[in-house]
């Protein structure tokens, strides 16, 4: 569980809460189920109509990556590249096959495989990076769709107010209910502009983290397995990897 994203959250529910009662205002004030269900309603059925079913289905899955990321230690990583380079040095190719049996990471065990099949560098290196772009571009594809439901539900928002405003102005006959009622038409336009900019717009920018530090990690595989093609020494790969490796402040 993601730390960061959970007391994100929570201080972001206890600053509106706290604002409203330091406003001499009451918490109930804050629910209205008819402007959720129109700023919330409005604004998937909106990212519903621009986007195809297999991105939103893909947005929907990845969406939980902001609470679990997947882990990436880019350091064990080029651990295990620099010691598949010196397997291969001291036993030949064919002992990539033990390397792959032991790894989960797809993207390795495909750079393994063009490996032993005995690819050139540049073929190896055009594969995995075709490999690479193309589910970087689903993944950043599926950001957009929270990205657009933060772009979509502020204007949904002033049109659940405008929504609430008509039923204000006609009521007009009893003036007593019509401050009350121009409070709740604003409610809309709080889960809208609140929704936007706490929760759709931050996911989309976290998603998108997620996806290039996963990218850059293939990088560095990239260049590995091309520096092993290469025939390249172990000790010679690992200088290069290195720069992949974030330095320690």
């Amino acid at each position: 569980m993601d730390s960061l994203t959970v007391l994100g959250i929570i201080l972001a529910i206890v600053a509106i809460c706290v604002a409203q009662i330091l406003e001499g205002g009451q918490l109930a004030q804050l629910m209205s189920l008819p402007a959720f269900l129109i700023v919330f309603g409005g604004s998937f059925s909106a990212v519903l109509l621009q986007t195809p079913f297999s991105t939103f289905k893909r947005a929907m899955r990845i969406f939980f990556w902001v609470f679990v990321p997947p882990k990436y230690n880019v350091r064990r990583i080029m651990k295990q590249v620099i010691s598949m380079s010196e397997n291969t040095r001291k036993e030949g190719i064919l002992s990539l096959e033990e390397s792959k049996r032991k790894t989960k990471d797809v993207f390795l065990k495909k750079g393994i495989d063009l490996l032993v099949d005995g690819n050139n560098t540049d073929d190896l290196r055009n594969s995995l990076i075709v490999e690479l772009e193309s589910e970087e571009k689903r993944d950043m594809d599926a950001c957009y769709v929270f990205e657009s439901l933060g772009g979509y539900s502020p204007t949904i928002g002033i049109l659940g107010t405008v929504m609430g405003l008509i039923q204000v102005m006609n009521d007009l006959d009893d003036p007593t209910e019509i401050g009350s009622g121009i409070a709740v038409a604003f409610i809309a336009t709080i889960y809208g502009v609140g929704f936007a900019n706490l929760l759709f717009l931050p996911v989309s920018s976290k998603l998108k983290m997620l996806i290039m530090n996963r990218s850059r990690m293939r990088e560095m595989i990239i260049e590995g397995f091309a520096a092993m093609c290469e025939g390249e020494h172990p000790k010679v790969i690992e200088n290069r990897l290195g720069g992949f490796i974030e330095k320690k402040a």
